[in-house]
């Protein structure tokens, strides 16, 4: 089985900010993923990702927690995850479904 975008999106759903009650892709938190296939069986996926806020705490644990999860894909060779911050995060970049779970609309 190839690994494909839509997995490793549904995935990274399954992935919590410790401090806010929504997953990363609703929060705006994940700029870019790629899948890179090496085989017919393994691929390579890198993730650009940010967080709420540069200075955050919980920074390691959130991007390790995030590696983890990729890891645990039924074909993913190498999980890497870059945490930018450019651009910035702001509240725009969350979903109408991260709204409804922060019940923001």
């Amino acid at each position: 089985m190839s690994v494909t975008l839509d997995v490793v999106q549904a995935k990274l759903r399954e992935c919590r900010d410790p401090e806010v009650p929504c997953n990363i892709v609703d929060l705006g938190l994940v700029y870019d993923v790629r899948v890179e296939p090496i085989d017919d069986a393994r691929s390579n996926v890198a993730v650009k990702m940010t967080l709420t806020a540069e200075g955050c705490p919980l920074a390691r644990q959130i991007v390790g927690s995030v590696e983890e999860k990729l890891r645990q894909i039924p074909g993913v060779a190498t999980a890497q995850v870059e945490l930018v911050f450019d651009p910035p995060w702001d509240a725009s970049r969350i979903s109408a479904e991260g709204r409804r779970q922060l019940r923001m609309t």
